[in-house]
């Protein structure tokens, strides 16, 4: 199967938290209420300073996804 890049979630039990998945590596949640991040990989020291440069890129690509997203239901 494949997946988007980017899939919305949503969970009745954090009803005013806006989810996005990134499915690709690195895989990772972004709770856009709060810009709080769980990352779904494990990295070596290495991997993490490449992270940290990347890292900023991704998660201004979710955001651009659930605007995206947003605007569209909204037409």
């Amino acid at each position: 199967m494949e997946l988007p890049k980017f899939l919305l979630g949503d969970n009745t039990d954090y009803p005013t938290a806006i989810f996005v998945v990134h499915t690709e590596y690195p895989r990772f949640i972004i709770n856009l209420e709060n810009d709080e991040v769980e990352w779904l990989e494990e990295f070596s020291k290495e991997d993490e300073k490449e992270l940290e440069a990347e890292a900023e890129n991704l998660i201004e690509a979710a955001t651009a996804f659930y605007d995206r997203e947003v605007s569209r239901y909204e037409e």
